[in-house]
């Protein structure tokens, strides 16, 4: 019985090598929730079964891949929130700076922005001589030296 144990033993410390040897292979990628569950699966398939994996730490291990499961889900929900944000609210923050933009001539002109208008579904920026400029012109946007 003792050279079974021994044996099972030495198969183990060799399945936990090479598993710490894919680990370290891999640590430079980032790894998903179905990465984690598979790694999981594999250590609960492989676990010794005189000495199975504590309870405890499999409870931490699932706390873990919850909590990478909610932060997944956080950031798409983010990214989803940042692809519908308005505009608006950048371009508001322009009034009283200058922008440099370029004119129909192609040359370079630099005024204060007045306000910002929502015209035919395209917002413009109002210049302090009453020109409307498009952002999608503006090259630069610096403070005042007022």
């Amino acid at each position: 019985m003792t050279s079974v144990n021994s044996d099972y033993a030495a198969a183990g410390a060799s399945t936990t090598s090479s598993a710490k040897s894919t680990t370290a292979v891999n640590s430079s990628t980032n790894l998903g929730k179905d990465e984690f569950l598979k790694i999981l699966m594999t250590q609960v398939q492989n676990q010794d079964p005189l000495n199975p994996v504590d309870d405890k730490e499999f409870i931490s291990q699932m706390a873990t891949f919850s909590s990478l499961e909610q932060m997944m889900n956080m950031n798409t929900t983010m990214t989803k929130f940042v692809e519908n944000q308005d505009p608006f609210t950048m371009y508001v923050n322009w009034i009283g700076k200058n922008v440099t933009f370029s004119d129909s001539d192609g040359k370079d002109q630099t005024s204060p922005v007045n306000s910002v208008k929502h015209s035919n579904g395209n917002y413009v920026l109002v210049l302090e001589n009453g020109k409307e400029v498009s952002p999608w012109n503006v090259t630069a946007v610096s403070e005042t030296s007022k």
